[in-house]
């Protein structure tokens, strides 16, 4: 009785082995790698898709709070007009000289 349950435990071992072993070459053949490379480029193709329509959506809440406040009449936030107003900031320190074209 004691050796047919090390068989069984044995047989068990092996199987779990060989599937694995087989599973691990099956993943450095070329259909593997194409597989695993299809997979990652689907991936990224998602992550871009979402990260555009994400910012379409940030852009479409601007352009409505611009439309906004240009309807009530009022100048809408601008976060760089007081630098461009002030006359000891140029575009000089902004954008140095290097960079400019």
């Amino acid at each position: 009785m004691k050796r047919l349950f090390w068989l069984g435990v044995g047989v068990a071992v092996g199987v779990i082995v060989v599937r694995r072993a087989t599973r691990t070459a099956q993943a450095y053949t070329p259909a593997g790698i194409a597989s695993s490379l299809t997979e990652s480029a689907g991936g990224l193709v998602e992550s871009l898709r979402s990260f555009v329509e994400d910012v379409r959506v940030g852009m479409a809440e601007r352009e409505q709070e611009i439309h906004q406040a240009f309807a009530q009449g009022e100048a809408f936030d601008d976060q760089f007009a007081d630098l461009r107003e002030d006359p000891r900031i140029g575009d000089r320190e902004i954008f140095p000289e290097e960079h400019q074209r």
